[in-house]
């Protein structure tokens, strides 16, 4: 399911936002779509232009694969807390969403242009090879957008935003399930505490 929204999403941006553009979410300043496209690594950041691209895909397929392997493991096992499970889940269909565009989205659609919509399937081919999509980004949510200030010492009248990141629902879901892991590792360890403490007072009660 996760792994659906994520694609209904992206490809509703791709093909009704020109690049670059801005709307408010049901009227809310605080929560912004702005069309973005990811060329690499998380925050735009990227390396080795094509071949870099090719290696970060590559190695993404090859994590997502591992993700998925360990969570069937999981799923068979029927011995974790149904929470961790959840957060492996989470964690690979974030993956696979974005690891989708990486792979077909060159195929599937025009290049975005800040004058253009992309459109699905075009007559004369997509943007790019496979291995060289890039990936759709939209959710914005600039929390505090404001002037400083002038009497703040060093900083005081310059713009200040809080949260510029523009990520998508698979990133979304990717940090859900870290959060949830975290969690679920704390609970596996209070576990193994109480386990130690109970087999200790056996020792000494024995």
């Amino acid at each position: 399911m996760v792994l659906l929204i994520d694609q209904i999403i992206k490809i509703y941006v791709k093909t009704h936002f020109f690049l670059g553009e801005e709307v408010d979410f049901l009227g809310l300043s605080w929560f912004k779509i702005h069309f973005i496209e990811n060329k690499g690594m998380a925050f735009g950041m990227s390396f080795g232009e094509n071949v870099g691209k090719i290696l970060l895909t590559t190695l993404r397929i090859v994590l997502a694969s591992g993700i998925m392997w360990y969570l069937i493991k999981m799923v068979k096992k029927g011995t974790e807390r149904p929470i961790m499970i959840y957060s492996f889940a989470l964690i690979f269909a974030g993956a696979a969403g974005n690891i989708i565009d990486s792979l077909f989205y060159g195929l599937v659609f025009s290049q975005s242009t800040f004058f253009h919509v992309a459109t699905f399937m075009p007559a004369d081919g997509g943007y790019a090879p496979m291995l060289l999509g890039k990936v759709v980004d939209m959710f914005y949510f600039p929390l505090i957008d404001t002037d400083l200030p002038t009497w703040l010492p060093f900083v005081g009248g310059r713009h200040f935003s809080f949260f510029d990141a523009i990520f998508n629902f698979a990133d979304a879901a990717i940090t859900c399930g870290v959060v949830l892991l975290f969690f679920a590792l704390y609970l596996k360890n209070k576990d193994e505490e109480k386990k130690k403490q109970s087999l200790a007072a056996q020792t000494d009660n024995d």
